[in-house]
């Protein structure tokens, strides 16, 4: 057997190109492993009507995304809502870490505030009002 028995056509090239280009956008779009959070838990029976969840569940200089609802705690005892979709192209945002909200589709990145840090977008994220009741978050 010679090195040619062994040379690629165009069409196995062409294939195993687009797989691995697959392969590297799936991995891309993984989880980040110090994401402060990508989903929350749902909160716990005796929590309030329409609770979105625990006040303890989201960390001081980070959030959680819940729903459709980003919930954040800049600084201690301050909640604040947002809508979780992206102002750019209507993507979901993916994750809160390193004390930004994230858009996964074109790169976006959102302060705690809903403000944004980074483009393409141009707007902040809506505000969606919430307050604690009791030991949770509400929306109001």
């Amino acid at each position: 057997m010679t090195i040619n028995d062994f040379s690629p056509n165009r069409r196995t090239v062409v294939v195993g190109v687009g797989v691995l280009a697959a392969a590297a956008t799936l991995t891309a779009c993984g989880g980040d492993d110090d994401t402060e959070s990508a989903a929350a838990a749902p909160p716990e029976p005796g929590a309030p009507a329409g609770a979105l969840i625990k006040a303890a569940d989201v960390p001081v200089g980070g959030g959680v995304i819940v729903g459709d609802t980003v919930v954040t705690q800049p600084t201690a005892g301050t909640f604040v809502g947002l809508s979780s979709t992206c102002t750019h192209a209507g993507c979901k945002v993916a994750t809160v870490a390193r004390g930004t909200i994230n858009c996964p589709c074109h790169g976006s990145r959102f302060e705690l505030d809903g403000t944004v840090r980074g483009g393409p977008a141009t707007q902040p994220l809506p505000a969606k009002p919430v307050r604690v009741e009791g030991d949770s978050i509400v929306p109001v």
